[in-house]
């Protein structure tokens, strides 16, 4: 399956070469702007996964507590009535 993949982004690459008028090998700088991308976007998932699955601090009030009680959730985690 890699190697489908593989070869269709080529494709997507080949394509807008022929649309920057860039010739195949591209020079040294617009490859290594190529690269670069490459690199930032596959950082990039992990920092906006753990930005968006990171822990959040809520308030809870209830019998016992304080107002001013806090309890660590989860985002995904829901709000079971008793």
């Amino acid at each position: 399956m890699g190697y489908i993949i593989s070869l269709g982004v080529g494709f997507c690459v080949g394509l807008l070469y022929w649309l920057l008028k860039v010739q195949s090998p591209a020079p040294p700088l617009i490859a290594l702007a190529g690269l670069l991308g490459m690199v930032l976007g596959e950082h990039a998932i992990p920092v906006v996964k753990t930005q968006l699955f990171a822990q959040t601090t809520v308030e809870v009030a209830g019998p016992g507590k304080g107002a001013a009680a806090q309890k660590a959730v989860a985002p995904d985690t829901t709000k079971q009535g008793s």
